[in-house]
């Protein structure tokens, strides 16, 4: 499925839009172990957000996983906040327009390194395995 052109610049709604598309592909398998995990779309990442990572702009920041990943969890977690896979419009926006990618590919793939982290796959893990790929 082809991504309709866009007159403007895709709209926060857009990006949503695409995100929640690519979970709806992830295989049953695994999207029951990522039910409640909830999308969240910004323009960009705030100050303190990129102080934690220790990323100095928030162009360098697609998206971010917030919560605890189901490796660290615990028969005993009670009043856990919702776990949330913020996605940063701007970020992405600039990434689609300097790699030409296809906008849906680029949300997806993003999408993807943020369900990894609800995995319990560090960045360093992540980026092994897309070498191998």
């Amino acid at each position: 499925m082809t991504q309709p052109p866009f007159a403007a610049p895709p709209s926060l709604d857009d990006i949503a839009l695409l995100a929640e598309r690519a979970l709806a592909e992830i295989p049953p398998a695994l999207a029951r172990h990522i039910k409640g995990v909830g999308i969240a779309v910004e323009d960009a990442a705030d100050d303190a957000t990129l102080d934690e990572m220790g990323i100095e702009s928030a162009w360098d920041l697609t998206g971010l996983y917030h919560g605890t990943p189901l490796t660290a969890r615990s028969v005993e977690d009670s009043g856990r906040q919702p776990d949330l896979i913020f996605l940063y419009r701007e970020a992405i926006l600039l990434e689609w327009i300097e790699n030409g990618e296809d906008l849906y590919r680029l949300v997806r793939n993003v999408v993807i390194h943020e369900v990894a982290h609800h995995f319990g796959f560090s960045d360093d893990d992540i980026a092994r395995l897309e070498a191998e790929g």
